[in-house]
């Protein structure tokens, strides 16, 4: 977990999107999620964690829909939101942060 906070312990905000192999909604966020990183570039840092190798960190955050996407910047929560997002809303939400 250690590794977790240097993570998002930044001043560029950091998106997670906790996913499974297999499942259908996930799998529609992958698209999504490299077009937010194309159009945002290094503004922000776009990590895809999949809860079955990340256990500990699903459940401290309490991860129970998927997918699941979290923003955090500077080391807190800023936006938590399950289901599929598209691209816009989240490139809109992100820009809030940067």
């Amino acid at each position: 977990m250690s590794k977790f906070g240097e993570l998002i312990d930044g001043q560029i905000p950091v998106l997670l999107d906790f996913y499974t192999e297999g499942n259908v909604e996930s799998s529609a966020m992958h698209p999504i999620l490299r077009d937010v990183a194309a159009v945002l570039g290094d503004k922000v840092r776009v990590i895809k964690i999949d809860i079955n190798k990340n256990m500990e960190l699903t459940e401290a955050l309490r991860v129970k829909n998927l997918p699941t996407l979290v923003i955090y910047k500077d080391g807190e929560m800023k936006w938590r939101h399950s289901g599929v997002q598209n691209a816009n809303a989240i490139i809109d939400v992100i820009q809030e942060y940067i």
